[in-house]
């Protein structure tokens, strides 16, 4: 099975990310409360005339079995038994982690080790204090150092020794000589310690290894240092020991006056205990023997202690929530379900949800318990009754609301904690909106954009009533079947279940000039959008006084080209009490028409695009049948919402029509607070959709809850003027390999710059003054046939860019990107080289 990250575990239970759910199981005999069927689209429908499962009225009191007397015992799973995959994925561990990562099975990466190298002056430095120190002791011990006897003579009295000579005369002389290289002994031992960094080495050696290995290794060093000290304690070994024993005792015997001083058991074991301590302690604080000894100890304790009884954290398939309030029938009843393969992650996400919701409110859980043991799995299901989606192309982990788009690439460039991870996005990041740039065909499912799973993802979360989405494209974007979608809109297709509001179902006529004109003139650089806006309104508002509604297609192109005749017609036809505004702004408007500064014509020029005969029946025709579909609805029902733009000579009406509505779903989406949904808007294609007044409602969504997704073959399909505002404007933004530098660019100068640290080498030629030095530099160079250099090393902090536009545009490989994301809660990932293609 494919695993979910470098560092993820591999799912060996059968509890992967779920698929649409299959036709379930026969229902058991019912026990307590009867099971509900699944009622969602896999689920088979019941036979005619037959009922598998009788409904309890709302009226009735639930009709469950009497309360046990002691709360039962949490259900496991028996062994051998096969888990539903459900079950399986509900109980998967969803670790904390950074933002975007995929958290499905996610094990966060070990600590990366730092590789740490002896330096070879550290070896060398090792080395000679060593040699250096056995030709010092070798020496001594013949007697050929200089000057070796002076402070022995000078600290001893005379008459230990022959006159004139260093033999000794009695064991004075001879104990004394033996603490005499006892301590010369030890201080060399400690010279050599210290030049040749005998610790640092220990240190690096076993710094790396686990307890057990570290005190074994130090154990065996301690045991061989041992066979040095007292070599005939130890059979098969012949050499000579090492002055730290004898120096000791004949320390003892100076001071104590003779050798009765060692006639005591007593003594002489204490000081080979502490001779043997002080021996064994640089091994013992090297290997840890303490903490070493007293884990072991602690492990055998516990191993033979009984074991205590903690409480055992019960999986979210058993319903851990309603078992700690009391509920164990609603809890049972639930497990039941998944467990016989009646519930998908559909219906897991959305009960879960309302659960929150019931344990937070004022009502507590009783309207909660109350539904689930009336209506089972099918406990609020979306209104169109489904409760999955026909097919799905994504991985989907709807209990944390995530969609995985792809895999981080296990590069440099990435932090240590997203290599090898998955990348998934999740409402907190969509709320932001996101920006795709890059030509098609490169990404994941072919399309070369994540645009297909993020419109998948928030198909699924509007079956759990989290999310409500508009997908806007023509018939080829990845948008899956449209069985999928509650609601299609297909202009120009008479057999278009619905139409679309031109108006977005507002009463007000200057809101409704004022989107209408950013549609029809939003990207006209020499139009002002509130010229136009104005020019709209003063026919609109005459118009619905007159005749109770807004004009249609053809009569507002005939009304925008109208000179003052026709317009005085529609004057004469205005109220004569109530409509004094109205009379004014029309009469405003037919002064205005035919002049040099009239945008009417301009306007009636962009709306000549809708006036087609392929569109005669739609944008509210007189006498159209079909039902016109307002984007208001989707601020109010979690709608999932498919609108196919018509395409093969109608390119420039698809643009009026993406621009027309991007701004109605900014306007209603900023109209609403306090929303409980998110509420997002997909544009597989936004060329020529985007305007000054378009971006910056872009930057006001994050507090309403609303997202948008915008896709662009290329940055150039929008203003340059743009460029900036708009990159600044989402929170997460993606750059698909095969942009241009151009792109590059901006993309660059949005991620930034950061702090890496650089290591620069100078090689210097060695001149030397002596003549013996240039003899030896110049055999050297005939032998190796380079000149003697030193190197100059020079570490400093320099600003790099993150990813320029050159790499952005040669080094991202074919089927990645460069993604960075941000949440609404301020929370931001780097620029990451993401694989799309798994």
């Amino acid at each position: 099975m494919e695993t979910d990250g470098t560092y993820e575990s591999r799912d060996t239970t059968g509890g992967g990310v779920p698929r649409p759910a299959g036709p379930p199981p026969p229902f058991p005999p019912p026990q307590g409360p009867p099971p509900v069927p699944h009622t969602g689209r896999t689920a088979p429908p019941p036979q005619p005339g037959t009922d598998p499962r009788p409904v309890v009225p709302p009226s009735a009191p639930p009709v469950v079995p009497p309360r046990p007397a002691a709360a039962p015992a949490v259900p496991t799973s028996v062994p051998g038994a096969t888990t539903a995959p459900v079950v399986a994925w509900l109980d998967a561990p969803r670790p904390e982690a950074a933002p975007g990562i995929w958290r499905f099975r996610h094990v966060p990466p070990p600590p990366p080790k730092e590789a740490r190298r002896l330096p070879p002056v550290t070896v060398a430095g090792l080395l000679i204090p060593l040699v250096v120190g056995l030709l010092l002791w070798s020496a001594w011990r013949r007697g050929a150092v200089p000057y070796q006897s002076i402070p022995l003579m000078a600290f001893t009295p005379a008459d230990w020794w022959h006159t004139g000579t260093t033999s000794p005369r009695d064991w004075h002389g001879e104990e004394a000589r033996a603490v005499y290289d006892g301590v010369f002994f030890a201080v060399l031992l400690y010279a050599m310690a210290r030049l040749g960094a005998w610790a640092e080495l220990a240190r690096h050696v076993l710094a790396d290894r686990r307890p057990p290995v570290r005190a074994g290794l130090t154990a065996g060093a301690a045991l061989i240092a041992l066979t040095l000290v007292w070599p005939r304690a130890f059979p098969g070994v012949g050499w000579e020991a090492l002055p730290v024993s004898r120096p000791v005792f004949s320390l003892m015997t100076l001071i104590g006056g003779g050798y009765d001083v060692l006639t005591s058991p007593v003594l002489v074991y204490t000081v080979y205990a502490l001779i043997g301590a002080a021996v064994l302690w640089p091994f013992a604080r090297l290997g840890a023997w303490p903490a070493f000894v007293r884990e072991r100890l602690r492990s055998r304790a516990g191993a033979a202690a009984p074991a205590p009884d903690p409480a055992v954290p019960v999986p979210l398939s058993q319903w851990p929530e309603l078992r700690a309030a009391g509920e164990w029938r609603t809890a049972d009843l639930l497990a039941a379900e998944l467990a016989a393969g009646r519930m998908n992650d559909v219906d897991c996400a959305r009960v879960r949800r309302n659960l929150e919701r019931g344990r937070t409110g004022a009502g507590g859980l009783a309207s909660f318990v109350d539904t689930v043991l009336r209506q089972g799995a099918a406990a609020w299901a979306h209104p169109s009754g489904d409760r999955d989606l026909p097919t799905r192309a994504a991985a989907h982990d709807l209990l944390v609301g995530q969609v995985r788009i792809g895999r981080c690439a296990a590069e440099e460039r990435n932090p240590a904690a997203y290599r090898g991870a998955g990348l998934a996005l999740d409402p907190s990041a969509l709320a932001t909106s996101l920006l795709v740039v890059g030509p098609t065909g490169t990404g994941t499912g072919g399309t070369g954009r994540p645009t297909g799973p993020v419109v998948e993802s928030l198909t699924l979360q509007a079956l759990t009533g989290t999310c409500a989405v508009v997908a806007v494209g023509t018939a080829e974007a990845p948008f899956g079947p449209e069985a999928a979608y509650d609601v299609v809109v297909r202009p120009g297709d008479p057999s278009s279940p619905y139409d679309l509001d031109l108006y977005a179902g507002l009463t007000d006529p200057d809101e409704a000039a004022a989107l209408l004109a950013e549609g029809l003139a939003g990207d006209i650089e020499n139009v002002d959008a509130r010229r136009a806006a104005t020019v709209l309104a003063q026919l609109l508002g005459p118009y619905r006084a007159a005749h109770g509604r807004f004009p249609s297609v053809p009569v507002l192109r005939e009304l925008l080209e109208a000179g003052p005749g026709t317009l005085t017609a529609l004057l004469d036809r205005l109220p004569a009490d109530g409509a004094a505004t109205m009379r004014r702004e029309l009469e405003a408007r037919i002064r205005q028409a035919g002049t040099a500064a009239d945008a009417g014509p301009l306007l009636a020029d962009r709306l000549s695009l809708l006036d087609r005969p392929a569109f005669a029946e739609f944008f509210g025709a007189d006498g159209g049948a079909v039902r016109p579909f307002s984007l208001k609805s989707v601020t109010h029902h979690p709608l999932r919402v498919r609108i196919e733009l018509p395409e093969h000579g109608h390119e420039e009406a698809s643009r009026l029509l993406t621009r027309l509505i991007l701004a109605q779903f900014l306007a209603a989406a900023r109209a609403g607070t306090g929303r409980a949904h998110l509420v997002s808007l997909v544009l597989d294609d936004a060329t020529g959709a985007l305007t000054p007044g378009t971006v910056r409602s872009l930057q006001r969504l994050r507090p309403h809850n609303a997202g948008v997704v915008l896709g662009l073959r290329t940055l150039g399909e929008v203003p340059e003027a743009l460029h900036g505002p708009l990159l600044g404007a989402v929170g997460c933004r993606v750059a698909l390999s095969g942009i241009s530098t151009w792109d590059g660019r901006g993309f660059a100068e949005t991620w930034g710059k950061e702090w890496v640290e650089t290591t620069e080498v100078a090689h210097h030629t060695v001149f030397a003054d002596q003549p013996m030095t240039r003899f030896i530099h110049a055999l050297r160079k005939k032998i190796t046939g380079k000149a003697v250099t030193t190197d100059a090393v020079t570490t400093r902090k320099v600003e790099r860019e993150r990813w320029s536009a050159s790499e952005l545009a040669h080094s991202v490989p074919p089927g990645h990107a460069v993604v960075s994301l941000t949440t609404v809660a301020g929370a931001h990932t780097p620029p990451l080289l993401v694989d799309l293609r798994n």
